[in-house]
């Protein structure tokens, strides 16, 4: 039996308003953080921001970084 490979991080994204004024989020598994950015870029252009959390065995759900469409992942990995 193959196991799973999970990703390395997991991201909340808050990418629009809705209509009553609550945020809508949205939650992403990923492993490479300028593929995401680009990913949301293309996919949801009006991102405000995400938070990420490591997804590992030991410390999952550990906040990581927060990151912004000002202030962006520098590079692929934390």
């Amino acid at each position: 039996m193959k196991k799973k490979i999970s990703k390395k991080y997991i991201a909340i994204v808050k990418v629009a308003d809705n209509p009553d004024g609550s945020a809508r989020c949205l939650k992403y598994r990923f492993n490479d953080l300028l593929k995401f950015t680009a990913f949301l870029d293309k996919d949801w252009s009006t991102w405000r921001w995400f938070n990420v959390y490591d997804n590992r065995r030991f410390s999952q759900g550990e906040q990581l970084a927060s990151y912004t469409n000002k202030h962006r992942p520098l590079a692929s990995r934390l």
